[in-house]
């Protein structure tokens, strides 16, 4: 299903934020003269701003898959045909655990140099015992690309924080950095306090705005070459000037081959989160049998069993070798 309107809103409300933000002021009249203006631009432009995304404004029914209860939220996207396939809670706000990693990606992605040197900081690895990490000690020296690898394949905290020192000088100015990015690309519910998606009570966002920032994340073939990996050979040179090699593994169960792949679907990779508040959440992106690629967002399962049931379930229903995509 799509909705221009929501598009337009969209649009409309981050051209609003941006007059707000330049400062601008001007006479009634000439102000009246500037939103006509600036609102009739919008209408020239909006379809190029949402041409290659899924939206909607409701629930939709998949026929043949009903997700288990103790879902928060989730979504199937067709990503060749701009499609819907499956939507439940989008729009609800939920705390995202580590697919928060998903936006920190999206910004080393855009802005940062994979070649560059970073070198970790005490801070950095100084996180509770049982947070996951990537095993990087202080002083250590790795490219921001294997800190990116860690990142999204085994999911480090101490890489997230690691990227974040570097790229933006620290956690606060980084996530500065997060919302501002979301909004660009539609994000419009989504607030980001860190880089990692450890609790906060004001770090949350949505299903639909998961999709978005994933999504323009597929976008960089660098992303889906990370994401496709079964694993990754850090190279690591540690203060003393010693190197070593640590091996980071995809953190979902399919890559790993936990679970079995979905019937008539070959998921590539994606992005795992958990934590008690959040529950047990994958983004994934995934194609059928004639390489048509979909994006599938499931959040909020009480046990990560119910989660590659109910993931396995719905990515089977709606683009198995046994599903219509054709309409």
């Amino acid at each position: 299903m799509k909705c221009t309107n929501r598009k337009k809103r969209i649009l409309i409300t981050l051209l609003a934020s941006a007059m707000l933000l330049t400062g601008c002021s001007q006479s009634s009249s000439a102000t009246s003269d500037y939103e006509k203006n600036n609102y009739n631009q919008s209408l020239k432009t909006y379809d190029l701003f949402a041409a290659d995304l899924c939206v909607t404004d409701t629930d939709v029914d998949l026929t043949g898959y009903t997700n288990d209860s103790s879902l928060h939220a989730a979504g199937l996207f067709d990503i060749s045909r701009d499609k819907v396939l499956f939507a439940d809670n989008l729009f609800e706000q939920i705390y995202p655990a580590s697919t928060t990693k998903v936006m920190t990606a999206y910004i080393v992605l855009k802005y940062g140099n994979l070649d560059d040197e970073v070198t970790v900081s005490e801070n950095a690895v100084t996180l509770s015992a049982d947070a996951q990490v990537c095993g990087l000690k202080a002083g250590d020296k790795l490219t921001l690309g294997a800190l990116l690898n860690g990142l999204i394949l085994y999911s480090g905290n101490d890489n997230a924080i690691a990227i974040a020192e570097y790229m933006a000088g620290g956690i606060p100015e980084f996530a500065d950095l997060m919302n501002k990015e979301a909004l660009t690309l539609g994000a419009t519910h989504s607030h980001f306090c860190n880089p990692h998606g450890l609790h906060e009570d004001d770090h949350y966002t949505t299903a639909y705005d998961l999709y978005l920032i994933f999504n323009a994340c597929c976008k960089d073939q660098r992303f889906l070459d990370i994401i496709s990996q079964t694993s990754y050979n850090a190279t690591i040179t540690d203060s003393a000037g010693e190197m070593r090699t640590q091996v980071w593994e995809p953190t979902n169960y399919y890559s790993l081959g936990t679970a079995d792949m979905p019937d008539g679907v070959r998921v590539l990779g994606g992005k795992t989160g958990t934590t008690d508040d959040a529950g047990n959440c994958v983004i994934l992106y995934s194609k059928n049998m004639t390489d048509e690629p979909y994006i599938s967002v499931v959040m909020g399962a009480a046990t990560k069993d119910i989660l590659y049931q109910d993931t396995t379930d719905l990515l089977t229903t709606g683009i198995g070798t046994s599903s219509d995509t054709s309409q």
